[in-house]
């Protein structure tokens, strides 16, 4: 099945941003667009938007004067659903109302021929749901693009209970020739992006819920340490609280009020006082001109140990063993048949977060996961009230040697970064095995769509087997109520035999 050919019309439903982005994808790969809003004079309003937009390409050069023209040409306003009869495809963006989009799909059906592909852009509603109320539901299916839909290559192609594979690869191959990196999905809550996503959001609210550390420090960690582009609470406040709570809502409710989905009461005292993120003025931070910047907590500077001992190595901080000889410090290696840890001068240990608290154990000092520990210029360190102040002032001073800023948080199992870490790849191996997706499709999605360093599956393969299991088992012994708990997929992974290397 291939995409569908230049010179078939393609309709879009609602003019709002997200229509208008869609239209103009559409518009530039060189098809004829109708374009039609239910508000008389929307579609001719936002038919003037495209084509201003369509300027300022001109102007920076990405569009030629005489490719502009001729898109200005393809595109049609329309007065009614009528005009629309004969699309070869119609996207609807409508307002995200499961009866408003069961009643425009069912007057697109008695409008447009049969062979026309119907297509929903919904972020949150179910494709199923909303094709179940066609007579033909076999050619209806979700295409979610990312705003800003001209600017985000990804494109989640969304197939229904009912949707037929042939109406599926159309669309799929039809995103393709429009430019844009489609990937399937089936109907789950949140597809794919959506609900992977959700920990990185989850995480970062819950080890603020406990006070284990303020939003500059937290976004800091998951930037500066994680490799992350924004921290999650700057994230949600350039996307607005209202909307990314509603999300988690979403699909928290449709999942039957799964406790791994559970939304944050922080979030929704925030969106409750109209603190609504960039939008309004104040969010999480406070977006006045003559506010003050929130600063990450960063650590007094203190002496580096002269030698530390790795016992048993560091897993995946291995290449901190490398970085501390760079700098200097002299490096004993000892065999260890059980856990992996660097032995301070003072007695002390220095241990990768494992889902376990520092007030458990004689005089240990946590530090957080990183994407590269050379690349990294923030590390987080965790401790409780009895460690030695002498063990955390060498453990800061070590991590400093290394040319890191060194943020001191709360003693909460699993950090920052390893925490979202570990839970994102469990829900990424639980979609796997639930037939939501690909893991090469879950990799792309991630990083493409909310712009992962890496792909779950990639950050799985270098973490190794048994890390993001072991790391959320620990979790849940400390918090049992659910949310933690690794799943069954991530457990086969964890203990699985890799019959290409005959190693666990």
């Amino acid at each position: 099945m291939t995409a569908l050919d230049l010179s078939s019309p393609v309709g879009v439903v609602g003019t709002g941003t997200m229509g208008q982005g869609i239209a103009q994808v559409a518009l530039v790969a060189g098809h004829l667009v109708r374009l039609y809003d239910a508000v008389p004079g929307r579609a001719q309003e936002a038919a003037e938007a495209i084509g201003a937009r369509l300027d300022r390409l001109v102007a920076k050069d990405r569009l030629t004067a005489a490719e502009r023209d001729a898109a200005r040409a393809r595109l049609v306003p329309a007065g009614s659903l009528t005009e629309l009869a004969d699309c070869a495809l119609v996207v609807e963006a409508v307002l995200e109302r499961l009866d408003a989009k069961q009643q425009l799909f069912r007057e697109l059906e008695e409008t447009v021929g049969d062979d026309c592909l119907l297509a929903t852009n919904t972020s949150s509603l179910s494709v199923t749901a909303i094709g179940g109320a066609l007579a033909n539901p076999g050619r209806f299916l979700g295409l979610h693009f990312f705003n800003p839909a001209p600017l985000l290559p990804l494109v989640e192609v969304v197939s229904g209970f009912a949707t037929d594979v042939t109406s599926a690869t159309r669309a799929y191959e039809t995103a393709r020739a429009w430019g844009k990196t489609p990937v399937a999905c089936a109907d789950t809550p949140g597809f794919i992006v959506n609900r992977i996503a959700r920990p990185f959001y989850a995480e970062a609210f819950a080890v603020y819920e406990a006070q284990a550390a303020d939003p500059a420090t937290i976004d800091a960690v998951l930037r500066e340490s994680g490799g992350f582009r924004m921290g999650a609470f700057e994230l949600t406040d350039l996307i607005g609280q209202d909307v990314n709570e509603s999300v988690t809502h979403s699909v928290w409710q449709s999942f039957f009020q799964d406790v791994r989905f559970t939304p944050s009461l922080a979030q929704r005292r925030l969106v409750e006082s109209g603190r609504l993120g960039r939008k309004s003025g104040h969010g999480w931070y406070d977006y006045a001109e003559d506010a003050e910047r929130s600063e990450p907590h960063t650590a007094e500077q203190e002496r580096p140990p002269a030698h530390v001992t790795a016992e048993g190595g560091l897993g995946p901080a291995a290449e901190l063993l490398t970085l501390i000889r760079e700098a200097g410090i002299l490096v004993r290696e000892e065999e260890e048949d059980h856990g992996t840890r660097l032995l301070l001068p003072s007695g002390g240990q220095l241990v990768l977060a494992d889902g376990q608290t520092s007030v458990e154990f004689r005089d240990v000092v946590y530090f957080d996961l990183a994407l590269d520990y050379r690349k990294a210029t923030r590390i987080a360190l965790s401790a409780s009230q009895d460690t030695s102040p002498q063990t955390l002032a060498e453990a800061i001073g070590l991590f400093q040697a290394l040319g890191k800023d060194v943020s001191v948080i709360g003693d909460v199992p699993g950090m920052i970064v390893a925490r979202t870490v570990a839970r994102v790849v469990d829900l990424a191996h639980d979609a796997v095995a639930k037939g939501v997706a690909t893991e090469e499709d879950i990799d792309t999605a991630m990083r493409l769509g909310v712009n992962y360093p890496l792909g779950p599956f990639e950050w799985s393969r270098r973490l190794g087997r048994g890390w993001a299991y072991d790391l959320l088992d620990d979790l849940h012994l400390r918090d049992p109520s659910g949310r933690y708990a690794p799943s069954l997929a991530l457990y086969r992974h964890a203990y699985a035999t890799d019959k290409r290397e005959g190693t666990p």
